[in-house]
């Protein structure tokens, strides 16, 4: 009697297993589904850039010029958190891209935005600027130091790809009210 209910519990569980997988095909032969359709949403950070802008207490750095096939997926700023402001992209290599700013000490705040890269201690000009090279395990970074500010560039994209993010790295001056 016992083998008899194993039987019919298996085929009982079988005959479930098709029944949904019958459901499951077809709702997805009726959704639509277009492959081409790209997942990643790219999103507006004007508005940000702009509050950004007028908050932070140093020049907030975008990029101007890039083509098309460069998509901000990410946008934010902390002014609770030491003025931090997040820009991230996908380049077209769909590979990602960060431009990271704050007033945080850089000790914590490079590790932190690079996943612990290191100081290469070789540098390169950009747009007439240096920059320090970073390597690591899971993003490369372009790091610059100015006054009370540390400007980053990192991603798990090519080191070419960094570059040009930061060749296209303008800052807006905050426009001042005239005085009437």
């Amino acid at each position: 009697m016992a083998g008899m209910r194993g039987r019919q519990t298996v085929r009982d569980m079988v005959l479930s297993m098709v029944a949904i997988g019958a459901v499951v095909g077809v709702i997805y032969l009726f959704l639509p589904n277009d492959e081409d359709a790209d997942p990643v949403k790219a999103v507006d950070y004007g508005v940000e850039l702009v509050t950004a802008q007028r908050a932070a207490p140093y020049p907030v750095v975008a990029p101007e010029g890039l083509p098309a096939s460069w998509k901000a997926t990410s946008v934010s700023y902390k002014g609770f958190e030491a003025n931090a402001w997040h820009l991230g992209f996908l380049d077209p290599d769909r590979e990602y891209v960060a431009v990271e700013q704050s007033t945080e000490a850089k000790g914590k705040f490079i590790p932190k935005v690079t996943h612990r890269a290191e100081d290469t201690g070789k540098t390169q000009k950009v747009n007439g600027e240096t920059w320090q090279l970073w390597k690591g395990e899971k993003y490369d970074a372009l790091v610059r130091e100015e006054k009370g500010v540390t400007t980053v560039v990192t991603g798990t994209a090519a080191p070419e790809r960094l570059t040009q993010m930061a060749q296209a790295l303008e800052s807006k001056p905050e426009p001042r009210p005239s005085r009437a």
